[in-house]
Order: structure tokens, then sequence, then C-alpha cells
């Protein structure tokens, strides 16, 4: 018999969010990139999960407002280099902004993806 693990918090919070946004009629699905959960609007990663936080791709000026926030920081997956432009990892305990950038990343990834 295996064990299984619980899952995280900021897993579950993720799963939700990702429920309440896809939309397949619309292009919305949960998929996955980095190896993690993410959404994507018509094939374009909009926002995932990653560790404990939540990563959106934003427009400048929501970036740099997002920047401002306790604990956000630049997406940087491999660790090296300057990290990803306009990708702001949001953590755990700003969870209560995740819906918020999830909206926001979708609006701005769609827009571009028209």
């Amino acid at each position: 018999m295996t064990e299984s693990r619980p899952i995280s918090p900021s897993l579950k919070l993720f799963d939700a969010i990702a429920q309440e946004f896809a939309a397949p009629e619309a292009g919305i699905k949960k998929s996955n990139a980095f190896g993690a959960p993410c959404l994507k609007v018509r094939g374009k990663m909009f926002a995932c999960w990653w560790g404990e936080g939540m990563v959106f791709k934003l427009d400048a000026e929501t970036f740099a407002d997002g920047m401002k926030l306790k604990g956000a920081h630049i997406f940087n997956p491999t660790g090296k280099g300057k990290g990803m432009k306009q990708w702001l990892v949001l953590p755990y305990a700003q969870r209560a902004k995740w819906r918020a950038y999830t909206q926001a990343a979708l609006d701005y990834v769609a827009g571009l993806t028209q």
C-alpha cells in the first residue's frame, strides 16, 4: 500500500482557481508547464503554481504594481540570469490577491493571442 502525501494548501487553492477560470469553449484550460500545473489560454500559459506561490504573466504596469507586494519576485525557474520578463511570483501569503492577478494575467495574455 502506498502512502499519499497531503496536498499543500497553496496547490489546493491553485486547483480551485483553475476550476473557476477553466473554460474550454473559450480556450482556457488547465495544463502543465515547467513540471507544474498551469492555466493556458489558446495554448499560451498565463498563470501557474510554483513552489508555494502562484506565477502570472502580466502587462508592465500590473507587474510593477505586483512587485511592490511583500514577498513578490520575478519568476526565475532556472535560478540563472534575470528571470522571465513580466512574470510575477506571488507567495501564498499574498493568496488573497491570486484571483485578481489570475484575471489580470488572463486578460493580458488573451489580448496577445487574438
